[in-house]
């Protein structure tokens, strides 16, 4: 028996009082929400909280899950060597509680923009996925599946 090689994510979607939301400029993925992998011991919520605090230095509180995805293909890591798992990630709708937008190790920029405008920053096109539907939330939970590569292509998309 193998054991399953998924790995699990995370993204935060902080709004602030103002209905801002807070984004982060990476490396690779270019413009995003803050996130990443889930540590080993930390539940999804932990995680997630945690990965805004360390790229983003502010101080957020989970409000809702707004999304669900697995990216099915795997491709290769940005070494160009290394075989990246499938990954199944949980997107949450946060709610800012305090702290100034700083930059961290893994990100160059961090700040607060309208929602009506986000999508002008955001270019990959799964990140624009999840964006599309982080904005358009009305208490559904999305489920979508999809791969990245070659080039992206949705598999299955619906409400659950």
């Amino acid at each position: 028996m193998s054991w399953p090689t998924h790995i699990v994510a995370a993204g935060g979607y902080v709004f602030d009082k103002s209905g801002n939301i807070l984004i982060v400029k990476t490396k690779n993925r270019g413009w995003d929400c803050p996130g990443g992998q889930i540590e080993i011991g930390e539940n999804i919520e932990e995680g997630v909280l945690r990965e805004i605090r360390e790229e983003s230095g502010i101080k957020a509180s989970v409000r809702c899950l707004v999304g669900i995805y697995s990216n099915v293909g795997q491709h290769l890591h940005y070494d160009g060597v290394t075989l990246v798992p499938t990954k199944v990630m949980l997107d949450f709708i946060c709610d800012y509680i305090d702290g100034e937008p700083t930059t961290s190790n893994e990100t160059s920029d961090v700040m607060w923009v309208s929602k009506n405008k986000v999508l002008k920053y955001i270019t990959t096109p799964s990140v624009r996925l999840r964006f599309k539907n982080v904005i358009e939330f009305n208490g559904h939970v999305h489920y979508c599946s999809y791969v990245t590569e070659p080039e992206f292509k949705t598999l299955s998309s619906r409400i659950i």
